[in-house]
């Protein structure tokens, strides 16, 4: 059964030339012209991936992926920009975004990327299923994670977190205790050379500080060492 995409733009020839080269690669492609059919859309239909321009008319793009992601869709979100704007593609990511691309792209590298992220979800499923077979779950203070269903919980309340959060939070686990530098962390979860520079790394990191640690600011569980990277700790009791 072909993966189904998601394609939003408001220019028609770059919905018509992303529509005719993703099923040409065997994607199924739905598409959208503006921010509120994209929305409902993204809402009511089940997507494995959602292309999604940033300027739209009715709603923009980021305000597209920032709902989608408080009403819990967590379907993997690549972002298109016509701005070299380094300000709108780190907040796209802050808002959840797993991905960007900035215009002018080639029909190529959308679909290379689309199927990057694709591979990269499915990969971190079977890894996880592979690496906690016997171990049903795993757990670091007051987090515990689920592998084989896709869940956090801290305390016994059910964290939502996107595909490449819950990826990167499993692979700080996998490796707790050990100081992970950022191209290490790039590397390992987003799995090839990311356009741009590692900040996408501290977006994220950001994001799993704001759900997990009491205080972000002082953060017991996710370390930055300085001039190095991040290290996962246990937490200590009195912490």
């Amino acid at each position: 059964m072909p993966q189904k995409v998601l394609v939003v733009d408001d220019e028609e020839s770059i919905v018509t030339l992303l529509q005719f080269n993703l099923e040409q690669a065997g994607f199924s492609v739905t598409t959208a012209m503006d921010g509120k059919a994209a929305l409902e859309k993204g809402q009511h239909d089940d997507f494995d991936l959602i292309v999604l321009d940033i300027m739209l008319p009715e709603m923009d793009g980021l305000e597209v992926c920032k709902q989608l992601r408080q009403s819990k869709v967590m379907t993997p979100i690549l972002m298109l920009t016509a701005k070299d704007d380094e300000f709108d593609k780190v907040l796209g990511l802050e808002l959840g975004a797993d991905d960007y691309l900035t215009k002018p792209f080639s029909p190529r590298e959308v679909v290379a990327r689309a199927r990057a992220i694709l591979r990269r979800t499915r990969g971190a499923q079977a890894t996880a299923l592979k690496q906690e077979k016997e171990v049903k779950k795993m757990t670091i203070g007051n987090v515990t994670i689920y592998p084989e269903n896709y869940e956090v919980y801290l305390f016994s309340e059910a964290l939502e977190l996107t595909p490449k959060e819950f990826e990167l939070l499993l692979y700080l686990v996998h490796h707790k205790g050990r100081v992970l530098t950022r191209d290490q962390l790039l590397n390992a979860v987003w799995n090839y050379e990311f356009v741009g520079d590692t900040r996408i790394v501290d977006v994220h990191i950001s994001h799993l500080r704001e759900k997990i640690e009491p205080l972000t600011k002082k953060p017991i569980y996710i370390k930055t060492i300085r001039g190095l990277g991040y290290k996962l700790e246990e937490p200590a009791i009195n912490e």
